[in-house]
């Protein structure tokens, strides 16, 4: 039976953490300022139910480390992780004595040379603050959960929603939990683990629509169950190749009966819907969406088509002009006076500083896209009329909008995605009054979704490719379905985990 610990009145607590997608089929890599880390107390703001007079902000002492979050792509350079786990780990050992720890990653991190980041990671930290400091681990659902980062984690919890329209929600539990286990003194949770063999991209498992609407239904349900403090379902993260990628299944709560009959229960719920998942949307053919488009009505515009293969949102390179070109090659889009189609994004740094030195109206030569990613198609030269430039945007740094006959292309300095109807607007674009829109994503993010008339999804090529038995995953542990469709039914019995302070048992099975 788990030791009740001394309850803390006002508890201090440490934040820290780093959180990237990292896909594996992708040639770019990822480097240090790609996560924009805060420090110190910046680390708060990234919170707002941590804003000063909030009531979890009045119930402990937080005290930040250090917080990178970067916009998932390639697979993170080794040099990168260790300039930011050494400072990280640095700058917990010169903070009070924590009596808890948030750690605020995403879950599908790849380093070269590692495998389980994030678990290397917790375990250079907990080696920093103590055995006895309670963590609670935030996460994506698009994580990877392996028994090595359950052990190591007290608590732990991720979103319930894909798009995640709950990441604040998520992060506020996993804070206030953490607060609520260090105020009564209750003794550190128990952990029933179970590993589901499943591997489905983000655009197969929205919450948008079932089975997954239903699958995560059951989350809350057992979370309301006497004996159980917290549920969550891992999707897993399909574009990264480790033995840790597949679904996973964790409950905590102070009831052994409870935290496994839970588990259990939300295992069997997504084995059993396996075969049910399917894109959140039609899909074909980047030809076949586009055709669709321009043979919609006039009441279904905008029409939204999504490049899928290259999206950076899920850790593509983000610059694959294969879409491009084959748009640009239309010969409905050729004159300027044909359907308006805006399409978001290539970068192309020479190409935005040529736009940018010859100004708005200007017609310039520019060639983009294909520096990171050239596999499926060569660097892309257009001419155009230099329609927008903007400075200063986080991600992209100086945005530019070349008209190339009735094309509104976005050209960046570094990839951005594009996910809100200010991208456009900030730019002198009219997302609304376009026929059609293509954004290189993979399930529209809720503006969007909102704007569209008509969507499809278009299985392009790129490092996220949707089509996942042809990327060529070769670590993943097997059978995986759907890599193995007719493969023999699991063990989905719950595994109960070793508390954080104990040594771990079992095999990462």
């Amino acid at each position: 039976m788990p030791r009740s610990r001394t309850a803390v009145a006002r508890p201090v607590i440490a934040i820290a953490g780093l959180g990237i997608e990292s896909s594996t089929f992708s040639p770019a890599r990822t480097g240090a300022p790609a996560f924009h880390p805060l420090r110190g107390e910046d680390v708060l703001t990234r919170y707002p139910f941590l804003a000063p007079r909030t009531p979890l902000r009045e119930a402990a002492e937080w005290h930040g480390a250090l917080v990178g979050k970067a916009l998932p792509g390639g697979t993170v350079t080794a040099a990168a992780f260790a300039e930011l786990s050494d400072e990280l780990v640095e700058r917990l050992a010169d903070l009070p004595r924590p009596d808890g720890l948030w750690y605020d990653i995403h879950g599908a991190m790849t380093v070269e040379g590692i495998d389980d980041a994030e678990a290397v990671l917790l375990a250079r930290v907990r080696a920093t603050v103590g055995p006895e400091v309670i963590v609670s681990t935030s996460m994506d659902l698009h994580g990877n959960v392996s028994r090595e980062l359950a052990h190591m984690s007290d608590l732990i919890t991720c979103y319930r929603m894909a798009p995640h329209e709950d990441h604040l929600e998520t992060k506020e539990r996993a804070a206030r939990n953490l607060v609520n286990l260090l105020t009564t003194g209750a003794p550190r949770p128990l952990k029933a683990w179970i590993p589901v063999p499943v591997l489905l991209a983000g655009e197969q498992t929205s919450t948008r629509i079932e089975p997954a609407r239903s699958v995560y239904a059951a989350v809350e349900e057992v979370e309301a169950t006497d004996g159980v403090l917290d549920a969550a379902i891992w999707v897993g993260y399909a574009w990264a190749d480790e033995p840790r990628n597949r679904a996973a299944v964790l409950v905590t709560g102070p009831s052994a009966p409870a935290v496994t009959a839970g588990a259990e229960r939300l295992a069997r719920g997504f084995w059993e819907a396996r075969r049910a998942f399917a894109f959140v949307a039609p899909t074909g053919s980047l030809d076949e969406c586009l055709d669709e488009a321009l043979a919609s009505s006039a009441d279904a515009r905008p029409y939204f088509v999504s490049d899928t293969g290259d999206n950076p949102t899920a850790g593509g390179a983000g610059d694959v002009t294969w879409g491009l070109q084959r748009v640009l090659a239309r010969p409905e889009f050729k004159d300027p006076s044909g359907p308006v189609v805006i399409y978001a994004s290539v970068p192309g740094p020479d190409a935005v500083e040529v736009a940018e030195k010859a100004g708005v109206g200007a017609t310039v030569t520019v060639t983009a896209g294909a520096e990171v990613d050239d596999r499926h198609a060569g660097p892309l030269t257009m001419t155009g009329v230099v329609h927008a430039v903007r400075h200063g945007d986080r991600d992209a740094g100086t945005e530019v909008v070349l008209r190339v006959g009735s094309v509104h292309v976005i050209l960046t300095r570094l990839r951005k995605p594009y996910h809100h109807e200010h991208d456009f607007t900030d730019l002198a674009l009219d997302p609304r009054g376009a026929d059609v829109v293509i954004v290189k994503i993979g399930y529209l993010e809720p503006e969007l979704f909102d704007m569209s008339e008509g969507w499809k999804l278009a299985l392009t090529p790129g490092g996220v490719d949707q089509d996942l038995v042809r990327l060529g995953h070769r670590r993943i542990r097997r059978p995986m379905f759907p890599f193995d469709p007719d493969m023999t039914e699991p063990d989905l019995t719950a595994r109960l985990i070793a508390p954080s302070n104990e040594p771990l048992t079992g095999e990462d099975d």
